[in-house]
Parts: structure tokens; C-alpha cells; sequence
């Protein structure tokens, strides 16, 4: 390839990305011959033939214009691919699309024995019993009345103060994350994220063509050093994590950092997105941004898809009046509505004492197997990064001598998805963690089928 090709190229990659979109100016043949180490005459002649080709125009004593069409927004055109096992969109889709009989040792929900079914289908059946108009037409912006009144009052337990006109129902915890973004950011805007985090938060930051920074994370929570530097750095828009229960490390904010915390997000006057799905397994209470700055400052998410049902697709939003407003527009010109059905669905569910018995029951056995998955993983040298206080995951650092990936290749052919930590992160820093979900480890053959992929993949 020639380096007039090579410049060609360059330029493609960029308008694939969208970081060059249709009328932006292109850098000056000066610039970019700088940047790219090429003569001068060598980004004019790669310039011209772009320009035979209608890709970009020439304005007299302006420089040159991208005059092609919008690039479709193809995920892997926006970053490096990187390694399948270790790309977010891949490894949702794998997990999505594999069978029953596959073992999802790092997945994020729990197995389907686990789940309350017959409440479930209790509750279906009395959503259906619901008047015809409900059955069949649109809900409103908001969401069913009931149902926001439960939520409401269930928030007052953790502090969060709210009416149930600022909760806001929608199709799913990653669709209201989705939905705020689209609100609050603008490509090139800077958003904070924990290192490790939750892999769909990327994928999903990446939709908006926005700068990732990654905060290392602690057992107490985000380093406040590393924060504050990012802060006076980037400058940026939002913060998204995960309050309560940390995925994928299983950790739990301190008090101490929480308020440090909120005090930094203030002065910067940035916004907290705290997505809080894993909230109802939790033994012990632990802060909140919103109720620590009354959601001046922060957005609360939240969902049942962990312990109630995927299928029935319903989230919620909580933030201030003012921004629920403008946050309805945006979900009608986006989605139109959402499932009222699924919102019965889950109101009868929440409402009937089985929910309430079958979460203490739930946070009993996870207590247990949490127990027993760390005993068995210490028997083959893998080590828990923090004991988690309560919930699903366990967050672990396996032996130096083990390839990790030739591990999962073998795991992988015994019927076990493996979740690497790299996945989790854009450092290198966990190429040697595992992401475990402590009810899938339940599974009887597990921690030999572990056991014996570690033994192969030692060097």
C-alpha cells in the first residue's frame, strides 16, 4: 500500500467512526502531514483523489469539507476490535444467544431454578384479568400510577425522598441509561466509569461517540486521588456506576468515600448515573448518591430483571422533577411508550407477600453459595479480590502461571462460558481475573471441569 493510499485510509477510518461527519472540515495538509509523518505533497495528492471521488470538496481558501453521507454506526468501525472473548457486544451476544444446557459461570443473573416462577406466573395471570383498555392500549408517558407509588415508597427506605411523579418507567435498567445519555451528553463529551466495570456500560457509552475514562476501584470504592485528577483533567459530564452491590467486583461503597465523593461531583458540577439493579440483595444498607445530594447532582436506575424476570422488560428512572419532564419527551420520541403489561406484571409480583419470602430466602442461599464457591476456589489458588458483603458476584485473581485465555478456550469446549476480567476493563491491570456468579458455581461439575482447564493452561 502506497502512503497516498495509506492517508486514503486514514481519512475512511475517521468518517467510519463518524469523528469526521458530513460538512466538518478536514485537517490542513500541513497538519496532517505532521501528524502522520507524510510530506505535504503526499496528504494534497491523497486530498485530491478523495475529492475526484465525491468524498470530500475543495472550498477556495477554506481547506477541504467531507461532502459523502453519514456513515452508518457500525459498532466495531468506532475503536480497535479487540479479541472477541474480550468485546463487550460479542460476549452480550454470546451470552444471549447460548443454550440452556451451556454453563454461564460469569454471567450476571441468576439460574432459572432460582427464580420465582410461580409468583411470576401468578402475576401474569392477574395482569390479565386487567380491564380490556389496559390489555390493549399504550400506557402513559410516565407509567402505571401503582407502580410508581411502590417504587416511591420503597426508594424512602434508602433514604430517597421522592414523589412518584419524578419515577419514571421504562423497558429496561440498560434502556434508561441509554435514554439519559441521549439527554445529557454530546459526542466528544468525557463520562467516568469504574476500572473494572460493568462491560455493557462501554458499549453502550460507545452508541454516543464519547470519551471513556476508566477510575480504578478499590474496596471502598472509586480512588478519590485517581477522580479528582480526571476531574481537573477531562472535565467531565457524567460519572456511571454501580451503587449498592459493585459488578464486577462485588464491593460496596463506603460512607467515608461516598461523601468525598459528593463533593467533588458538586464543585465539578457533573452528574452521578447510579444504576442500582442489584439492590434488592442486599443484607445491609449502603449509601446512594441520591440520597446523600437529593438528586441534584445524580440520576438513580433501577430494575427487577435480576430478581424477578429478564423477560418481563421493565426499569425506572428517579431524578428531579424538572428533568423526568424532559426525559418523557425523549422516551415518547424515542420509544413511544413502554410495556404496561410487563409493568402490571411486575406490580402484582412486588405486591404479593411471595416476593418479599422469596428474597430472604434468596439472600440465604447466596450467602451460602457464596461461602462454598469461595472454599472451592481457594482450594485451586484462586483468590477473591474483596469478600463481597452480599450479592451474586465474586471478583478473582487466578495463579500468574495460568493463560487465562487458554483456560477459557478450554472451559469453553466443556460447555462453561468464562467471564475475563479484561472484558471489564480498558487497563491491563486484570488480565488475570475471572468474573464468578456464585449461584451459577452451584452447578455440581463446575470446579472440576476449573479445575482441570487451570491444569491444562499452565505454563
Amino acid at each position: 500500500m502506497t502512503k497516498i493510499e495509506q492517508v486514503i485510509d486514514y481519512i475512511d477510518a475517521q468518517l467510519k467512526s463518524r469523528r469526521l461527519t458530513p460538512g466538518m472540515r478536514l485537517p490542513s495538509v500541513r497538519t496532517l502531514a505532521k501528524q502522520l509523518h507524510y510530506s505535504v505533497s503526499t496528504i494534497v495528492e491523497a486530498y485530491e483523489r478523495m475529492a475526484s471521488m465525491g468524498i470530500i470538496e475543495s472550498r477556495a481558501g477554506a481547506g477541504f469539507y467531507v461532502c459523502t453521507p453519514l456513515e452508518p454506526l457500525i459498532l466495531s468501525n468506532i475503536e480497535p476490535v479487540r479479541e472477541k472473548n474480550l468485546d463487550p457486544i460479542w460476549i452480550s451476544r454470546r451470552l444471549l444467544e447460548a443454550p440452556p444446557n451451556l454453563i454461564k459461570l460469569g454471567c450476571g443473573w441468576l439460574p432459572n431454578d432460582w427464580m420465582p416462577h410461580e409468583s411470576l406466573r401468578k402475576a401474569i395471570r392477574d395482569a390479565s384479568k386487567s380491564p380490556i383498555y389496559e390489555l390493549v392500549n399504550y400506557s402513559s408517558p410516565l407509567g402505571l400510577l401503582g407502580l410508581r407509588e411502590l417504587l416511591a415508597r420503597r426508594l424512602y427506605s434508602k433514604g430517597i425522598e421522592v414523589t412518584p411523579d419524578q419515577v419514571l418507567l421504562t423497558d429496561s435498567g440498560s434502556y434508561s441509561i441509554d435514554l439519559i445519555c441521549r439527554f445529557l451528553l454530546k459526542p466528544d463529551d468525557v463520562v467516568l466509569v469504574d476500572d473494572p466495570c460493568y462491560f455493557n456500560f462501554r458499549a453502550l457509552l460507545k452508541v454516543h461517540q464519547v470519551k471513556i475514562i476508566g477510575i480504578p476501584y478499590t474496596p471502598q470504592g472509586p480512588d478519590l486521588e485517581a477522580f479528582k485528577q480526571a476531574i481537573e483533567q477531562h472535565h467531565p459530564r457524567l460519572y456511571i456506576t454501580n451503587s449498592g452491590i459493585h459488578n464486577p467486583t462485588g464491593a460496596t461503597l463506603s460512607q467515608p468515600t461516598a461523601h468525598k465523593l459528593v463533593s467533588l461531583i458538586e464543585q465539578a458540577n457533573m452528574i452521578v448515573i447510579e444504576d442500582d439493579i442489584f439492590s434488592d440483595f442486599e443484607t445491609a444498607h449502603s449509601p446512594r448518591f441520591s440520597a446523600l445530594d437529593g438528586l441534584k447532582h445524580s440520576i438513580y436506575i433501577g430494575s427487577f430483571s435480576k430478581t424477578l424476570s429478564a423477560s418481563v422488560r421493565c426499569g425506572y428512572i428517579v431524578a428531579k422533577a424538572e428533568w423526568i419532564d424532559h426525559l418523557v419527551d425523549l422516551k415518547v420520541a424515542t420509544s413511544f411508550s413502554h410495556s404496561h403489561f410487563s409493568a402490571q406484571i411486575l406490580y402484582k409480583a412486588l405486591t404479593d407477600g411471595g416476593y418479599r419470602k422469596h428474597m430472604e430466602q434468596l439472600k440465604i442461599k447466596l450467602s451460602e453459595s457464596m461461602r462454598i464457591t469461595i472454599e472451592m476456589l481457594e482450594k485451586l489458588e484462586i483468590k477473591p479480590w474483596v469478600i463481597p458483603k452480599a450479592g451474586i458476584f465474586l471478583w478473582c485473581e487466578l495463579p500468574a502461571d495460568v493463560d487465562i485465555k487458554k483456560m477459557a478456550d478450554d472451559c469453553n469446549e466443556n460447555g462453561v462460558i468464562l467471564a475475563l476480567g479484561s472484558s471489564f476493563s480498558q487497563s491491563d491491570r486484570f488480565q488475570q481475573f475471572l468474573r464468578f456468579n456464585v449461584a451459577q458455581c452451584m452447578h455440581p461439575d463446575i470446579f472440576a471441569i476449573l479445575e482441570k482447564a487451570m491444569n491444562n493452561a499452565r505454563s
